[in-house]
């Protein structure tokens, strides 16, 4: 009975959106926020110049890269082969794979920076940085294999 009920249910294909944006729509923020990179605000944080240049353009750029990575993923019928290969598909899948690395690297970088006393801690109290690490993650591991 279940299982017939369960293969009624249509698959929807698109809901790796319902994830990407909010996760593209964090990193851009958080990216335009620190835009124009300065001296004083990265010594705020402990860190030199370069690595929060680094910081909030990878954050702006991943943010968009997920939106550009997930257009990409399907292609009009006249950006195929002859063959039916899809020519921008992989393009795709990279950016999208390249923009989950760098969202899991630098939340790597912010709950490193908070010093938590014990990994406990991260997963008790550190709620939003975990999920936006694991939806790096994810993107990085799975592209647009979704």
């Amino acid at each position: 009975m279940i299982s017939r009920i369960s293969k009624r249910i249509p698959e929807f294909c698109m809901s790796h959106w319902l994830f990407r944006i909010p996760v593209a729509i964090v990193f851009i923020q958080q990216g335009l926020d620190k835009i124009p990179v300065d001296v004083e605000t990265a010594e705020s944080f402990g860190l030199t110049y370069l690595v929060w240049w680094v910081v909030a353009y990878g954050e702006l750029l991943a943010g968009i890269g997920l939106i550009i990575g997930g257009i990409l993923y399907r292609t009009p019928a006249f950006m195929h082969y002859a063959m039916g290969h899809n020519i921008i598909e992989p393009y795709g899948d990279t950016i999208t794979r390249l923009s989950g690395i760098t969202i899991a690297s630098i939340m790597t970088g912010v709950i490193w920076i908070g010093e938590p006393e014990s990994f406990w801690d991260v997963m008790l109290y550190d709620n939003l940085h975990v999920l936006l690490w694991v939806g790096g993650m994810y993107f990085a591991l799975r592209g647009n294999r979704t």
